[in-house]
């Protein structure tokens, strides 16, 4: 009796993390296709209040000194200003604006690469997406453009105060590549927000991603600027969120062959 209680309980187990998953896989799921007279969303992306001064970091303390103070942005006594927050006429740089939930609509773009160049990633702020099903190489990678100089790409999916580990490769040499795309497969819907990179040898080289479920974002240009095509009519929730400001979210109607105008002001906490 014990024992066909336990199997039963077993089972109903399984059940409950397959639904789960079947529940989470949908969630997640997008579907590409064409779209006919879509609309688009355009606007500026504002900061309210100053931004915060840069952090200036000291190259002598860490390794490497000789050739990452041959970066343009470093100043006497080798020290280079680290900007987490960049705003021009208090026009806000480098916001992600996305519509949070559409399951149907234009291709996802190309693969991304953060290039490890002069100690510094680039692009700072950019969009990743869990790879699909069966894909697990050519949507997200890592070069180190640096000669003779070891990087070592540690990438996290950040939770608040908590940091998961998704990756932590050594590129020891100029030309190396890491391709990343099937260490995001343990980002899950509803769990996964931000992307963090770092080079764990030279602490200072920073970057940040959002992570997207759908092709529809873009990212704040040098003077605030976004805009989003393709889009079907409707209605959307779309979301302009920086990593070091924070998230303001305004629903949207977008109209068929119409661009939707639709600003948004981000406040420095």
């Amino acid at each position: 009796m014990i024992k066909k209680s336990l199997v039963n309980v077993l089972v109903v187990l399984v059940v409950l993390v397959f639904s789960a998953s079947l529940s989470l896989a949908k969630k997640g799921a997008y579907e590409e296709g064409s779209v006919s007279n879509g609309g688009s969303i355009s606007g500026v992306v504002t900061l309210k209040g100053d931004a915060p001064e840069p952090i200036m970091e000291d190259l002598n303390k860490g390794k490497n000194v000789e050739f990452c103070a041959t970066h343009p942005d470093t100043q006497e006594g080798n020290v280079r200003p680290r900007h987490k927050v960049v705003a021009n006429g208090g026009k806000l740089k480098n916001t992600v604006v996305f519509i949070e939930d559409i399951s149907k609509g234009k291709a996802w773009p190309g693969p991304i690469n953060f290039d490890f160049k002069n100690c510094d990633i680039e692009p700072k702020v950019a969009v990743v997406r869990r790879p699909p099903r069966g894909v697990r190489e050519g949507l997200v990678s890592i070069t180190n453009q640096d000669p003779d100089i070891l990087h070592n790409p540690h990438g996290y999916s950040v939770m608040g105060a908590r940091r998961k580990t998704l990756f932590n490769k050594p590129l020891p040499s100029k030309g190396d590549v890491a391709d990343v795309t099937k260490n995001l497969m343990r980002m899950r819907p509803g769990r996964d927000q931000h992307f963090f990179l770092q080079c764990d040898q030279h602490n200072f080289m920073e970057a940040d991603a959002r992570v997207v479920w759908n092709p529809y974002f873009t990212v704040s240009s040098d003077d605030g600027s976004f805009k989003i095509d393709q889009i079907p009519a409707g209605k959307y929730k779309v979301t302009a969120w920086h990593p070091y400001v924070g998230t303001v979210t305004k629903e949207v109607t977008v109209s068929g062959g119409a661009d939707a105008k639709q600003d948004f002001e981000l406040a420095v906490k």
